[in-house]
């Protein structure tokens, strides 16, 4: 197949500054391979740290990043039962995870794994799913870490479901989706923010209640659950935080640990998690048949992501100022063919 000439976002050094949009050359593809064509990449904060050398597991310039991809299978690999071309797919963010544990050699799109912000990109057959049909490419790309990260810390380990109390801290992509997330499966939501224009905004998106991250938030969700506490708190900020989390926690509650915007330091009382049989489990996104999940969820609920705003592919500095920013929604690059 004749394509037009393939580009990649390349770091050569870390920083910012240092990302170049280069001419790429498409490895031959093996059986267990397919070609994609890449429409859209979604960006997440990840992405900005790793290209900063402020992740601690960055691999080493040159590489390319991004690893939330939506786009076409345009050819398979002579062992390929998966796809036959054609397909409108997006990736798994980690490559290989297919259900269960996952595996020791598995490594996720975008840092140690092969990057998407290219025009084409070549990989394992078993790393992409098919895309929700309800859902443009653009807002099909936010769904491999962010959505998947709040599913599975609320539905595949929380066991969410209706009537329950969840617990949400900030406005960021993993907050947004699982506040949709829980209003899909009928839970009252919670938010925390010390913004208050993106205290307004989650309130529109559906949230029951948004408190001031500097008020005795703790106190105000007993208050408001008649003293039973919050039934799953996805976690987005570590630190002392986790603490006042397992204030505001329901005995036998779930705890979705999934950032560390304070610190990896972790704070908080022991008599806290032993009094309330409480439940802290980490999440580092999820595997593919979760993403297949979500993947129906979505199209059975028409659920549309939050998007902040689409940049052209050849503009991915002004793409990660805005990210740097705080958006409310995911950031997506758009590439055209």
């Amino acid at each position: 197949m004749t394509l037009p000439l393939p580009h990649q976002w390349q770091l050569t050094a870390f920083g910012p500054e240092n990302l170049r949009y280069v001419p790429a050359t498409l490895p031959p593809l093996a059986p267990h391979q397919v070609l994609v064509r890449v429409e859209a990449v979604a960006l997440n904060y990840r992405d900005l740290m790793l290209i900063e050398n402020h992740y601690g597991m960055a691999p080493m310039p040159p590489f390319t990043p991004g690893s939330d991809m939506a786009g076409t299978v345009l050819e398979v690999g002579s062992a390929v039962t998966r796809w036959r071309g054609g397909e409108r797919v997006i990736s798994t963010f980690v490559a290989g995870w297919l259900d269960g544990v996952a595996p020791p050699d598995t490594v996720s799109l975008g840092g140690r794994g092969p990057g998407m912000l290219a025009t084409h990109v070549v990989m394992d057959a078993h790393w992409l799913v098919a895309a929700p049909s309800t859902l443009t490419a653009a807002a099909a790309s936010t769904l491999p870490c962010a959505a998947l990260t709040a599913w599975t810390g609320l539905v595949e380990n929380g066991r969410l479901h209706a009537g329950q109390t969840v617990l949400i801290h900030g406005t960021g992509g993993v907050a947004l989706f699982g506040l949709q997330i829980a209003r899909l499966h009928g839970a009252r939501v919670i938010v925390i923010s010390g913004d208050a224009d993106k205290r307004a905004q989650a309130l529109a998106l559906g949230a029951n209640h948004v408190l001031d991250r500097a008020s005795d938030w703790p106190a105000t969700v007993l208050t408001l659950t008649q003293g039973r506490g919050a039934d799953l708190v996805l976690e987005t900020v570590g630190g002392v935080n986790l603490g006042r989390s397992l204030q505001a926690l329901a005995m036998g509650g779930h705890v979705a640990f999934i950032g560390v915007l304070d610190g990896s330091e972790l704070a908080g009382s022991g008599f806290d998690l032993i009094h309330k049989r409480a439940v802290i489990q980490s999440v580092n996104v999820g595997h593919r048949r979760a993403l297949e999940a979500l993947v129906q969820a979505v199209d059975a609920n028409t659920l549309q992501p939050v998007i902040a705003a689409e940049y052209p592919a050849n503009d991915l500095p002004a793409a990660f100022e805005h990210l740097a920013r705080g958006a409310f929604g995911k950031v997506v690059l758009t590439f055209t063919h």
